[in-house]
């Protein structure tokens, strides 16, 4: 019965076991210590930083993927919930379920591996928040039957105590093991190849914009030494005062060259199109919709449309549980027994001129079906 007690004005939040505060900076030693998997999430966490592209079409594909409302057959049971998923804390900053699910699938996608955790309150009257864990703060770990997962919290090195409050889900995991596989995988060294042809164009063009010339006199005589001495120093002034112009004068046969004006820039247009088509065929997304138009005409074909939206009902369907799993904590804490369905708001990948021509030609069938049922009787 404590568990359907009534909750006290500012009842204390349960203490968050998934949380862990660092005790300082990481040196060099600590993150040669870690595993392997810490590690590779660096290594995806400095992916999306660095290349905009993997960051937009990530962001694209959390926006696709859509809200959703959940059903009861208890209506008044059904309202407390939907407004309990609207303003439900998040974090520190965030609230309602939508921004925890941004935030829970987002991580899945980069790290193929994503943890929340139901808060209650103190005296498990209700939820008082949801969390987005950290996977540096977390440790998953195979139980004693290869069917169960233990999560271990870093700040107290021990197995968690409430794993019934913790949400998991794994993307693509290798057989035998409790961690995803992540939408980037296969990536870094695409991205590797293209952030140094970026760092090449970028080198060039700087070297293009401050220009560098070669100053070349001939000099005879016992005083040529000096006369080079006094044209190098008269050169540098004259390139020298950025405020006014000045004009380089001379006698004798001097040349005047633009270091590295011979050499031609290699065409970048062609390779970094091939890499960023290895890219969006990774990721799934259409170009057009990152902003690439390789093509005047470019627009989501018929088959486009429906490859993506099958990537993102696979998406919507690896939610479900954990979107189910937290209104069936938030049912049992308030004492009540329903099943619950989950409707996401469908998929609009179309222009408004195709989907309203899809549905007359799904009005006239049914027209012509009901007229052929009729000639029938």
């Amino acid at each position: 019965m404590k568990l359907f007690r009534k909750r006290e004005k500012d009842s204390p939040v349960s203490a968050v076991q998934t949380a862990y505060t660092a005790p300082g900076r990481h040196s060099a030693a600590s993150l040669l210590s870690c595993c392997c998997g810490d590690n590779e999430r660096q290594l995806y966490r400095a992916l999306v930083e660095s290349v905009p592209l993997i960051a937009a079409a990530l962001e694209k594909i959390v926006r696709l993927v859509g809200s959703f409302e959940v059903k009861l057959n208890n209506r008044s049971a059904e309202k407390r919930l939907n407004s309990f998923l609207q303003n439900v804390r998040v974090g520190a900053a965030g609230q309602g379920v939508g921004s925890f699910i941004s935030s829970y699938l987002m991580q899945l996608l980069v790290y193929g591996t994503a943890v929340g955790e139901v808060v209650p309150y103190s005296d498990a009257s209700g939820i008082a928040a949801l969390y987005n864990a950290s996977l540096d703060d977390v440790e998953l770990r195979q139980g004693k039957s290869p069917l169960e997962l233990e999560i271990y919290s870093r700040r107290q090195r021990a197995l968690v105590k409430n794993s019934e409050l913790i949400l998991h889900t794994a993307l693509n995991p290798k057989p035998g093991r409790v961690y995803g596989t992540s939408v980037l995988k296969g990536l870094p060294f695409v991205s590797d190849i293209l952030l140094k042809i970026f760092n090449t164009i970028g080198e060039n063009w700087e070297r293009v914009g401050n220009v560098r010339f070669s100053v070349s006199c001939s000099c005879d005589g016992a005083n040529a030494k000096e006369r080079a001495k006094q044209i190098a120093e008269q050169w540098s002034l004259a390139m020298g005062d950025k405020h006014s112009t000045r004009d380089f004068v001379s006698v004798g046969d001097v040349d005047i060259k633009v270091i590295g004006a011979d050499n031609q820039i290699l065409d970048s247009e062609v390779p970094v199109r091939q890499l960023l088509e290895q890219i969006v065929a990774k990721l799934g997304i259409p170009p057009f919709l990152l902003g690439l138009n390789w093509s005047s005409t470019e627009r989501m074909a018929q088959q486009q449309c429906d490859i993506l939206t099958s990537e993102l009902e696979w998406y919507r369907a690896l939610l479900n549980p954990v979107i189910e799993k937290i209104c069936r904590i938030y049912l049992y804490m308030s004492g009540v027994e329903e099943e619950t369905e989950i409707i996401w708001n469908s998929i609009n990948l179309q222009d408004e001129t195709e989907l309203a021509q899809a549905r007359l030609w799904t009005a006239q069938a049914r027209q012509i079906e009901q007229s052929l049922e009729e000639d029938e009787k």
